[in-house]
């Protein structure tokens, strides 16, 4: 028979893809939002009809509980979480329920209604913030430098905590930077393509950023769901660590995007913007994926440069179809 597997977050970049890569494996997917008086598809537009969407709540236990023991399902994959590091400065308490405590009901369902799923956590490389050693691997001390980093480190911890007090299969994925044409605008690659798009085609003038000098360790979303699939297909669970290897910092990013917009230097069209700088900045991270190569077999296979280039290609096309609609 088919597996069936729950997605939290399923109309986010990452439970898109996963979605994607599950109903070709043949699975029966399920996916979990939360109720609003809209209907939020876009990403999964093109695979609706392919999965089952349920309305659920990671603040509430009840809903979460009830839609697991509706669902059976044989994997989780906890996606769902309030991911936009600037807002949880604004929103620290919100972040905290869904981000940690979420991940807390969703492991509880499990233990009482059938022990027997797999768990995957979507932890972030943003729990390293300020960090102790370079690369970071999956042994790397934690430091956090925001109350989104806080939480993932709480649902990290916990993720563990119950793997080895109740038996749960469950993984943690410490994913550095991953991204895509389906990231959020208000992500700092998605801003820089979709603003050097407006640019090129004449509907903005300048493209205001923060720190330019931030460096991360980006990769394709496309990618590293294949891993988080993996994670749950072993024999044993465990915590890997999913990053391309390499860093780049921000100017890196705004460079190649108007380098592929053919727009030359970016200099004169790019303000730094004092507000969109974040309180406690986290300056360098770049990760160490040798035990996800060794034990999974996984390799990222978009680099970098083809990464900025699909996304700016993206941005160009969307904006070139609305306006001559």
């Amino acid at each position: 028979m088919a597996k069936t597997a729950l997605v939290t977050g399923i109309t986010g970049q990452d439970g898109s893809y996963i979605a994607e890569l599950l109903l070709r494996e043949g699975y029966r997917v399920v996916g979990m939002t939360r109720r609003t008086s809209t209907e939020v598809h876009e990403r999964i537009e093109h695979i609706v009809g392919d999965v089952e969407i349920i309305s659920g709540d990671l603040l509430d236990q009840s809903s979460i509980t009830s839609i697991v023991n509706d669902v059976r399902p044989d994997e989780i994959y906890n996606l769902a979480a309030q991911s936009f590091v600037p807002a949880s400065w604004s929103q620290p308490v919100l972040t905290g329920e869904f981000t940690a405590l979420g991940v807390t009901r969703v492991l509880e369902a499990i233990r009482h209604v059938e022990p027997a799923i797999r768990f995957y956590q979507a932890s972030s490389s943003e729990m390293f913030g300020k960090v102790q050693e370079v690369p970071q691997r999956e042994t790397t001390p934690f430091y956090p430098r925001s109350p989104y980093g806080v939480a993932k480190v709480y649902g990290h911890w916990i993720t563990v905590n119950y793997r080895e007090s109740y038996g749960i299969f469950a993984c943690s994925g410490i994913s550095f930077n991953h991204e895509s044409e389906r990231r959020g605008k208000e992500f700092v690659t998605r801003k820089i393509s979709d603003g050097v798009a407006r640019i090129k085609l004449g509907l903005a003038q300048e493209l205001r950023l923060g720190n330019l000098d931030a460096q991360r360790d980006w990769g394709y979303a496309g990618d590293y769901v294949r891993a988080m699939w993996l994670m749950l297909q072993q024999e044993r669970p465990d915590d890997y660590v999913i990053a391309t290897g390499r860093t780049h910092s921000v100017r890196d990013f705004v460079r190649t995007a108007f380098e592929v917009a053919g727009l030359g230097s970016y200099e004169k069209y790019v303000a730094v913007d004092p507000r969109f700088v974040r309180p406690a900045e986290v300056d360098m991270l770049v990760g160490d994926a040798g035990k996800a190569r060794a034990v999974l077999g996984w390799e990222p296979e978009v680099t970098f440069e083809q990464l900025v280039a699909m996304m700016v290609t993206a941005d160009l096309d969307r904006l070139a179809a609305h306006r001559r609609t």
